[in-house]
């Protein structure tokens, strides 16, 4: 009798951890409507990826059990999470939650951007000193070494253009061969920047070198890589977003939002969140992120019209606007 007891709570013991790990697999996180536009901040000081409407209503929290630093999206339905201090990169399938792929990428991976015309994704790491392409599915296509730190990227034309934040280059790659065709000499520690294709040219910020903070803009030629105009902004202009004829310019520096037309004049300024590294344009309101407030903040014809609380160390801001 005790045989067969001790039997039974072992086919129990095995029975629940054969529940488990088929639970585990089975996880996924909470599924997002295909047809839902949102605005979702990455947080990384609680890696989570949280989803609002345009009321700054929640749809959805992804708790992260990973530390994420950052996020792009990959038409139509996924998004791809990566890691500095992570081995590989993650996409999963928005309206499902689930996983579908890792890409092996190794440590270090500062930026990731996609390209809708050519469907290429790039990946740059710090640690390897390049930038990778990949197809729309995650498929490793080809490697290019670049300079000191790739980060900050932007593509305009069939053209890829990454700061390398550590050097005082700005490489200018060709997106399908993944050749290098320039080095246009930029400022140390610059970091962000934005194509402005009206007048072709590309706008540059950073965080300045030693003591002296960096307070302007520079706007280079998207030909020659010649300074064209410097726009005084405020202390660290390091993120930018477009929309229209309009740029919008984070200062992280002196927690400011300057926003200016295609031509660099600055039509006005607000001083919003604590810290803010990310700014974008969702429907008709300008969002940033502060980072050390933890709150996202909704405005719009220059004032603050609503704020959200969200996870701590909110870096970046993705934006899908689905059409209806």
């Amino acid at each position: 009798m005790r045989g067969d007891s001790l039997k039974n709570r072992m086919v129990i013991i095995l029975f629940a951890l054969i529940t488990i790990v088929t639970g585990c697999n089975s996880e996924h996180f909470e599924p997002i409507n295909p047809h839902q536009s949102f605005i979702a901040s990455v947080s990384i000081l609680e890696p989570s990826i949280t989803f609002f409407d345009t009321k700054g209503d929640e749809i959805a929290r992804w708790n992260l059990d990973k530390a994420y630093t950052g996020a792009t999206l990959i038409p139509h339905d996924r998004i791809l999470i990566y890691g500095h201090q992570l081995p590989e990169a993650d996409i999963y399938e928005l309206s499902t939650g689930k996983k579908i792929k890792s890409i092996e990428t190794g440590l270090g991976t500062t930026n990731a951007h996609y390209n809708d015309e050519e469907e290429l994704l790039f990946l740059t790491n710090s640690v390897k000193n390049h930038v990778a392409s990949y197809d729309q599915y995650g498929n490793l296509m080809k490697e290019l070494p670049i300079g000191d730190y790739p980060m900050s990227m932007d593509s305009y034309k069939g053209k890829l253009y990454i700061i390398n934040f550590k050097d005082e280059t700005l490489s200018v790659i060709d997106m399908k061969s993944l050749e290098l065709e320039h080095e246009w000499p930029i400022s140390k520690s610059s970091n962000g920047l934005q194509i402005v294709e009206e007048n072709n040219t590309i706008w540059i910020g950073g965080h300045g070198s030693g003591s002296q903070p960096n307070e302007s803009v520079k706007v280079m030629n998207l030909e020659n890589g010649q300074i064209v105009k410097e726009i005084k902004v405020s202390q660290m202009p390091v993120e930018f977003s477009k929309y229209n004829n309009e740029v919008y310019v984070i200062n992280h520096g002196s927690n400011e939002l300057v926003v200016c037309d295609i031509e660099g004049n600055i039509l006005w300024r607000k001083e919003v969140g604590a810290n803010p590294f990310n700014v974008k344009r969702f429907k008709q309101y300008v969002v940033v992120a502060g980072f050390d407030d933890h709150t996202i903040y909704f405005l719009k014809e220059g004032e603050i019209e609503h704020f959200v609380k969200t996870k701590n160390g909110p870096f970046h801001l993705l934006v899908r606007e689905v059409q209806s």
